[in-house]
């Protein structure tokens, strides 16, 4: 009997130890579950503005017997703007206007033989395009592609021997057509920059009067570009968004 009690005592000592010891240990440390992965997100959707500097090198396509400078190099500079849409998700679809002011061209033609004594000049002064421009983008690049209208700023002049001469020919060439390609990078919030190239053509010009020119054919007028610009971005993140995987 004696051991019983002893024994009875012992669990009834026990059973209240246990749960003074669970209230005794130290509380789990809580762990914050590890924050989703994020990636950045480039949007081109929305309209820009900007402008570029650069070169411009014109086509060495003379008229018959004679030589002119139209491949010399030229300074260009000017303005851009335009809009893009992204989609599919990766492919940008886009249009932009241009304008671009040239360097000082005075491309001179003396001619020759029963031409003798006439001097043709033509005087580019600037160069504009409305274009279309598809693209594509992976993070901050977009590798694209242009083309659509184009217009060339300019006068011309005909003398011989100095003083001013009527003429005609067979069309105006102010109007012609465009097609180029670039890399745009975005390189901070609402900022791009990018380098592209961009040909020209206005076709020939051909003297209709006077009739002693029109045996010395055509010259083409054409134009090859190199620019760098900058633009800035209107209601796009220009810098990477936080996007859950």
């Amino acid at each position: 009997m004696k051991n019983f009690l002893l024994g009875t005592v012992a669990l009834i000592a026990l059973g209240a130890t246990v749960p003074a010891l669970a209230a005794d240990m130290a509380a789990r440390p809580y762990t914050k579950a590890a924050p989703a992965a994020y990636a950045p997100i480039y949007n081109w959707t929305g309209f820009y503005i900007g402008g570029h500097v650069g070169g411009a090198f014109g086509g060495n396509n003379g008229f018959l017997g004679t030589t002119n400078n139209d491949s010399d190099g030229r300074f260009l500079g000017g303005l851009q703007g335009g809009a893009d849409y992204q989609f599919a998700p990766n492919w940008v679809l886009g249009i932009e206007g241009q304008y671009s002011w040239l360097g000082s061209n005075n491309s001179g033609v003396a001619f020759s033989g029963a031409g003798a004594g006439y001097t043709y000049t033509h005087n580019q002064r600037g160069l504009g395009s409305v274009t279309g421009r598809l693209g594509y983008t992976w993070g901050p690049a977009l590798l694209y592609v242009k083309g659509g209208y184009a217009y060339s700023d300019y006068n011309q002049s005909l003398t011989f021997g100095g003083v001013p001469q009527a003429f005609s020919t067979n069309s105006s060439h102010h109007d012609g057509y465009t097609v180029g390609a670039g890399l745009e990078y975005m390189f901070a919030q609402n900022w791009s920059g990018k380098v592209e190239y961009q040909y020209y053509d206005f076709g020939k010009t051909n003297f209709v009067t006077p009739a002693v020119l029109t045996q010395f054919g055509s010259t083409r007028h054409d134009e090859h570009t190199v620019k760098a610009g900058i633009n800035y971005r209107f209601n796009m993140g220009g810098a990477p968004v936080a996007a859950r995987y």
